[in-house]
């Protein structure tokens, strides 16, 4: 791709308003060349980029762009009556994002329906479903820094487009090669011609509902627990104030400067719950009230950071695995499951809980990385029968209890971990006192996630090039450890479909994962190994830690 020729489309092009013209007219050279040297990928889990003009940014034209490309789609399926739901979070542009895909859904005939301000993205998800649509979309960059938005696409049974659906969709994106092919509408028409619907307060009435409805001890309402929470000026305000309300939870303290929605989040370095800065401001709060529990929700409310009061004024934060493992042994352990009952995980998750569910004879299954899978699962068993999902988790701070969401969510998760805290609490225990009985009972299970970040272009061949090379020359010692099975699943693997990922076995039962991120330009890097014998914590984690460091410092090596 010509990035001075594409340049110098977008400047002379009648299609592209005075002030993108303008914002273009003041770049430097090598920010042509990052802005135009490809297109924004419209890939499996949609786009994700940096706000700005260009063809590599995110910004109306290419928002048209992928929302065109949908509507063709969805016109060529004969689904356009039941329209398109759409949701948008707290970041920069996400409003206007969410106006413009809107109104090119309505110049192709397509019905619409708004929420009237910032929704969570499991909300949507349930949207699609409870309004009956044929697709959701949903205008958020995650947990990403300020500068990036994105934009996701949902299917009708609530999940995030799987294959070969996504690939269709990704394929008519890029049949729109013009802005003329775009069809849009003024809003007033689009209003005018019911072609623009708001969502009611009834989808998020029914939302709340079905979450309250996952509890296991509703008795637990009125606990004298502690909670502190932010939503990181987020998405989860409003939802999770009100479900921790109407579960009976009295003492919850909300880090007030937090608590409104910001898109350039001024008080944390990053909107990321797996980065304990973040709790900064709740830690604080914590202290302050002497509070059992911290939690903290990414912008689009789809993931949970936790921290546990260890003594007055000192907190322990959960990873996204022990977190996932405390609540798998909290749902397992009240029983009343059916015969069929099943837990699934990622193929870069903590081996914790398939040892769970082998405990509580419940059915495990792994799959690839994004929570897309796990809808994918979901949709299939209420088909076939054969198996009911119960609870699912993402290492990276996702999980989802029940069905009625086909996304994770980060709203019921924190009803679950308060309950969970609140259950135990009366047992005179503590959240970390649960995780270090499963130590005791199951072994010492240790993850870490490290990411090797290449911008641009030349960030782009690097990790084709570091994936290729370990394709083609897989190491046979890692660390001084042998590889004993090496699973390539670009052809797909154990009947997963195709993915960019490399898994390592060792001969010590320790793992290494690599892929491409696929919202970051990033490598990143799972390591997970077991010690057995975790009487001794500050032991098994001194063991573990020396492990995954040199696995890590030799893995970095292989990618150079």
């Amino acid at each position: 791709m010509d990035y001075k020729k594409e340049y110098e489309r977008w400047l002379n092009d009648p299609a592209i308003d005075a002030d993108t013209r303008k914002e273009l007219q003041n770049i430097t050279e090598k920010d042509k060349e990052d802005r135009f040297y490809t297109h924004l990928a419209f890939g499996t889990a949609g786009m994700r980029g940096v706000i700005g003009a260009g063809t590599n940014r995110m910004n109306i034209y290419t928002v048209r762009k992928a929302t065109q490309g949908l509507a063709n789609y969805i016109l060529a399926q004969g689904t356009a009556d039941k329209g398109v739901v759409i949701a948008y979070d707290c970041r920069n542009m996400s409003p206007e994002f969410c106006q413009e895909a809107a109104l090119v859904l309505n110049g192709n005939g397509i019905h619409t329906y708004i929420f009237d301000s910032l929704r969570a993205t499991p909300i949507l998800s349930f949207a699609v479903r409870y309004l009956k649509c044929t697709a959701g979309i949903v205008i958020t960059a995650s947990h990403n820094p300020p500068e990036y938005n994105g934009y996701k696409v949902y299917w009708e049974d609530g999940g995030q487009v799987t294959p070969p659906r996504d690939t269709d969709i990704i394929n008519e994106v890029g049949k729109v090669t013009d802005f003329s092919q775009i069809k849009t509408m003024p809003l007033a028409d689009a209003k005018e011609k019911n072609l623009f619907r708001m969502a009611g307060a009834d989808t998020d009435d029914a939302y709340i509902k079905a979450i309250l409805a996952e509890r296991r001890k509703p008795e637990m309402a009125g606990s004298p627990i502690k909670i502190v929470f932010t939503p990181l000026h987020g998405t989860s305000n409003v939802p999770v104030q009100r479900v921790l309300k109407e579960a009976g939870y009295s003492n919850v303290f909300v880090v007030k400067e937090q608590e409104q929605p910001d898109g350039n989040f001024p008080t944390v370095p990053s909107p990321n719950p797996e980065d304990y800065k973040a709790f900064a401001l709740a830690e604080k709060l914590a202290t302050e009230h002497d509070a059992d529990i911290m939690l903290c929700t990414d912008p689009d409310a789809d993931r949970m950071g936790v921290a546990v009061r260890l003594e007055k004024g000192k907190y322990i934060p959960f990873t996204g695995n022990m977190t996932g493992v405390v609540l798998t042994e909290y749902i397992l352990s009240h029983g009343n499951l059916p015969k069929n009952a099943m837990v699934i995980s990622t193929i870069v998750s903590t081996d914790m809980t398939q040892a769970l569910a082998k405990h509580y004879g419940v059915n495990y299954l792994d799959v690839l990385t994004g929570f897309k899978y796990f809808g994918e699962k979901i949709k299939e068993f209420e088909q076939t029968k054969e198996y009911e999902y119960i609870f699912g988790f993402e290492e990276s701070y996702g999980c989802l209890a029940g069905t009625y969401a086909r996304d994770k969510d980060a709203v019921e998760a924190v009803l679950l971990l308060c309950e969970a805290a609140a259950f135990y609490a009366k047992q005179g225990k503590t959240l970390w006192d649960v995780m270090l009985d499963i130590y005791k009972k199951h072994g010492f299970y240790k993850e870490h996630v490290e990411s090797i970040t290449l911008k641009g272009v030349e960030g782009l061949a690097d990790m084709k090039r570091i994936m290729g090379d370990l394709r083609k020359n897989p190491p046979k010692n890692v660390g001084g450890f042998a590889v004993k099975e090496f699973r390539d699943y670009e052809n797909g693997f154990g009947g997963l479909p195709s993915a960019d990922v490399l898994y390592f076995v060792l001969d010590d039962g320790s793992w290494v994962c690599i892929r491409p991120s696929g919202t970051e330009p990033k490598i990143k890097l799972y390591f997970g190994t077991l010690i057995d014998g975790a009487d001794d914590i500050s032991v098994a984690t001194g063991k573990a830690d020396d492990k995954i460091q040199g696995l890590n410092k030799a893995f970095r090596e292989l990618c150079v």
